[in-house]
């Protein structure tokens, strides 16, 4: 358990390639396309969060939460699991598997993505006074044009029911909330033993543990 704790966002790399070369061999309609699409950018997403340049725990807890274990606290390793396999792999990966199907759960998605473009873009530079940190670039490179195509794509075709809608902008909202937040929130301790290295601590941070 504990390897998945450090290398889930590693492990992570390895479908987002086999999905990647699937795709380039047989592209499915254009809203599947876009849902599995997403998937990929949340896991290339979570790489630049967690590995490269991977110092996204350190910033949220510092930044955003003005911590002073920002090695553990709020944020750790098992709530990082939980919040990025369990809530993001699982919802994305459903999404793009039934597709049309269940067009409410891609819209929820798609919710938890713009919400990343807000986070990274605005919130967490203005908070921590910078221009960049992890999970940044590709929010811009891959989220927002996802989103953007998967709007133009539902809104243009009409593809949404009433009933959509009704579900998938709830249900974005709580995953947002409930599965990240809140999430952070239940599994938090100060004396947690599940803590990050210290590369995934902000660079300043560094020299002090």
């Amino acid at each position: 358990m504990n390897f998945l704790r450090q290398h889930w966002f590693d492990i992570g790399l390895a479908p987002a390639v086999v999905i990647g070369i699937a795709l380039l061999t047989h592209c499915p309609d254009t809203l599947s396309l876009l849902l599995w699409l997403s998937l990929i950018a949340l896991l290339l997403h979570q790489f630049e969060e967690y590995r490269f340049p991977g110092y996204f725990p350190g910033m949220l807890n510092s930044v955003l939460f003005r911590s002073k274990q920002p090695e553990r606290y709020p944020l750790n390793t098992h709530s990082a699991l939980l919040v990025n396999t369990i809530v993001g792999w699982l919802c994305y990966f459903l999404a793009a598997l039934l597709g049309p199907r269940a067009l409410w759960l891609g819209i929820a998605t798609m919710l938890v993505s713009f919400g990343n473009i807000v986070a990274h873009t605005l919130l967490f530079n203005i908070k921590g006074k910078t221009h960049y940190n992890p999970g940044m670039l590709t929010s811009l490179l891959f989220f927002l044009p996802i989103c953007l195509c998967f709007c133009i794509v539902v809104f243009h075709d009409h593809l949404a029911s009433p009933l959509d809608w009704v579900l998938g902008i709830p249900l974005g909202v709580v995953l947002n909330y409930v599965g990240i937040f809140k999430l952070i929130d239940w599994f938090k301790a100060a004396d947690s033993p599940y803590v990050f290295p210290l590369r995934c601590l902000l660079p300043s941070a560094r020299r002090y543990n």
